[in-house]
């Protein structure tokens, strides 16, 4: 481990043990400046001299403090957390520390409650010096996209549900939406996934959908019909008439694409479609 050359709030550091008081562990940077690590995360191998990695952030008093702890999330990235409590001020969520993460209400997109969860990224606030969460972060999206053609295989994560759809982070750099007429399945905020280009708009927004196109999109389709098919013994009552919305629960395919995969699968002699269902040969 290399000593970090100054203490750098919201990141994880690396410091030496200088000396130890009645309320915990001094630790120094290179540049001599120290920490309290609190007597609470000292451990035995914590001996003067030695190199401890420690989260640094702000105490109730907005003292600088050192934790042994891991949050969630750390500065400029992003978590799902759950919100703890609600003040006139803000809202505060649990990422993981002793102290929660106060997320003002200037930074909040809808009021947030109790008991849910939200998709928020740290930064750091100018005006109070402190690490806050925000859901606001369209103004750190590239809106310039490199590299993105139709049917790039991208990593995302889903951010909210908007009134077209979901909107997600592309390749952590860039803003999607994936249109709710696309979706065949469960998804969550926070949920990272893997999606596939179909548009990139002129303002930079990318238009994304979660499965692959033409023979690529038949072939994955199949396998999932067929996975599902033989975790249910072979046999399933559904067939080319089942209803719509059944078989995006049970399958989570578009009822055109489960039709398709049917007769894929009975052309390559897998399975059979009857009245009552389908059944697995062999």
């Amino acid at each position: 481990m290399q000593q970090n050359e100054h203490l750098e709030l919201g990141r994880l550091n690396i410091l030496r043990v200088d000396r130890y008081s009645p309320h915990g562990l001094h630790l120094h940077a290179l540049d001599e400046r120290d920490v309290l690590l609190p007597k609470a995360y000292e451990t035995p191998d914590m001996a003067v001299d030695s190199l401890v990695e420690v989260f640094l952030y702000t105490d109730s008093e907005d003292r600088l403090v050192a934790t042994t702890q891991k949050p969630l999330a750390k500065l400029d990235e992003f978590a799902l957390m759950e919100v703890v409590d609600v003040a006139p001020f803000g809202a505060f969520l649990n990422w993981g520390l002793l102290k929660d993460l106060l997320v003002p209400n200037m930074f909040q997109k809808t009021p947030f409650k109790v008991g849910e969860k939200r998709f928020v990224k740290v930064v750091y606030d100018e005006q109070t010096h402190r690490l806050v969460g925000t859901e606001k972060v369209a103004s750190n999206f590239d809106n310039r996209p490199k590299g993105l053609t139709p049917q790039k295989k991208v990593k995302i994560i889903i951010l909210a549900k908007t009134p077209l759809g979901y909107k997600c982070m592309v390749e952590d750099r860039y803003e999607g939406l994936i249109y709710h007429q696309e979706i065949f399945e469960k998804i969550e905020i926070g949920q990272e996934k893997v999606a596939y280009v179909k548009t990139v708009r002129k303002d930079g927004n990318i238009d994304l959908t979660l499965r692959a196109s033409g023979a690529k999109k038949k072939d994955n389709d199949s396998d999932q019909v067929l996975e599902i098919l033989k975790q249910n013994g072979g046999k399933m009552p559904y067939n080319y008439k089942s209803d719509a919305d059944l078989i995006k629960d049970v399958f989570s395919l578009s009822k055109k694409a489960f039709k398709s995969s049917l007769t894929k699968l009975q052309n390559d002699n897998l399975i059979e479609v009857k009245d009552t269902g389908i059944y697995l040969k062999g």
